[in-house]
């Protein structure tokens, strides 16, 4: 039992001693499943057992709530949140793609997690407080930007990647919390179209661009200033109409400080892999759907030997079908998921070495089997996934930022 079923347990069965349980009432949680019954109780002594068997046999009155306790599926404890205090008062708007959560410069003094969001029209959001209270921001005052890609590290030093063709891809760095920030670096080849940005460290970070003449291109900064493209010789040639999805800046990710990965669709949904930080590459196919314009893989995730991907079918919300892979072989061998999302998902990310949370425009799952079977979490409309020290927040459309919420624990 978790320790609210624990908790609800030992008050039934001192109910049942002291007055047994005469009638409920029904409380919601905030996934819209029932919760726990409360009661009102009527004087009257009796000996109860100590366990909950006992209880379901000897106290009449208690069976319900103990059926309910005990069976009550963990995922009803489960949900996103959604925090409208970013839309509250303002017309400020903007179809959030990118989340970074991360601590501050002085934890001991500001403990409270530092996240920073990205989206359209060269918005921005950053919060100090862990999401209470959220600064509204531009990147640039021109034209306007599709920020896809975010990657902070406190409340002031940040990189954000704006997605386009050619010089409207781009790179830009904040020092001072996004009140002012930096070009670092713009593309200029009407090919070069950006999909993510993953940093290592404060001077280490790896962007990923669709192809460009066969092949996808990676670049880099080493110090955090100048961006250069990764030698391509060593990188699969790109099958025909394949690229990489910049819907959650999660098409891209690195393992270990020294592996990169990245998925594709459209043409093909493959895993792209690099052991070595680009030098060189192998590439495996998965079972998730391709062939169409708005099939692929969106997202991947890795922790130990365990890989997964999802994504699907992004004009199909509710499709279910192909839409989350795993390989339990450091990307060997993929199996599809037995019981896969409720429809496309656009990222995934490890929640804890035994959760792994996926959202996408159609709603958000949970998986705790290694992504062989995923549990309907919510009904949101989300794009991307931030983790830090076992909490998540996801962003979406119309300023939608969501915090996961375990209300079992």
């Amino acid at each position: 039992m978790s320790s609210e079923q624990k908790e609800a347990f030992s008050e039934a069965k001192q109910r049942c001693q002291d007055g047994a349980p005469t009638q409920f009432e029904h409380i919601i949680a905030s996934n819209g499943a029932p919760s726990l019954p409360r009661w009102s109780t009527k004087s009257r002594k009796l000996q109860c057992s100590s366990s909950p068997l006992g209880l379901l046999l000897e106290c009449a009155p208690v069976r319900i709530l103990l059926l309910t306790i005990l069976l009550v599926s963990p995922a009803a404890a489960q949900s996103w949140t959604i925090d409208t205090s970013v839309m509250e008062g303002s017309r400020w708007n903007s179809n959030l793609r990118a989340v970074s959560a991360t601590h501050a410069r002085d934890p001991e003094r500001h403990p409270a997690p530092v996240i920073w969001a990205s989206g359209s029209d060269s918005r921005l959001l950053r919060s100090n407080d862990g999401g209470k209270h959220y600064t509204r921001q531009l990147v640039n005052s021109g034209r306007a930007l599709d920020l896809r890609g975010i990657q902070a590290f406190n409340e002031k030093l940040a990189y954000v990647m704006s997605s386009g063709p050619g010089k409207m891809s781009r790179i830009y760095k904040t020092h001072s919390g996004g009140f002012a920030w930096k070009l670092q670096f713009s593309g200029s080849r009407p090919q070069f179209f950006l999909d993510a940005l993953v940093c290592i460290s404060e001077k280490e970070c790896f962007a990923l661009s669709d192809p460009v003449d066969g092949r996808f291109v990676l670049i880099s900064t080493t110090d955090g200033e100048h961006w250069k493209e990764l030698p391509g010789d060593t990188m699969p040639p790109a099958l025909p109409d394949e690229s990489a999805f910049a819907a959650s800046g999660s098409c891209l990710a690195i393992y270990d400080n020294r592996e990169i990965y990245f998925v594709t669709g459209h043409g093909a949904a493959r895993v792209f892999h690099s052991p070595d930080l680009g030098r060189t590459w192998t590439v495996t196919a998965t079972p998730i759907a391709k062939g169409n314009p708005s099939w692929g893989a969106f997202s991947i995730a890795r922790l130990g030997s365990i890989l997964v991907v999802v994504g699907g079918d992004y004009n199909d919300d509710a499709g279910p079908e192909r839409t989350a892979a795993y390989s339990l072989d450091q990307g060997a061998t993929w199996n599809l998921a037995a019981v896969p999302p409720g429809g496309f998902r656009s990222a995934v990310a490890f929640l804890d070495r035994n959760t792994l949370l996926t959202v996408g425009t159609g709603g958000e799952d949970v998986s705790t089997d290694q992504g062989a079977h995923w549990t309907r979490t919510g009904d949101f409309d989300l794009n991307a996934i931030a983790v830090l020290d076992g909490t998540a927040w996801a962003v979406g459309p119309n300023a939608t930022i969501a915090r996961w919420s375990d209300h079992s624990r």
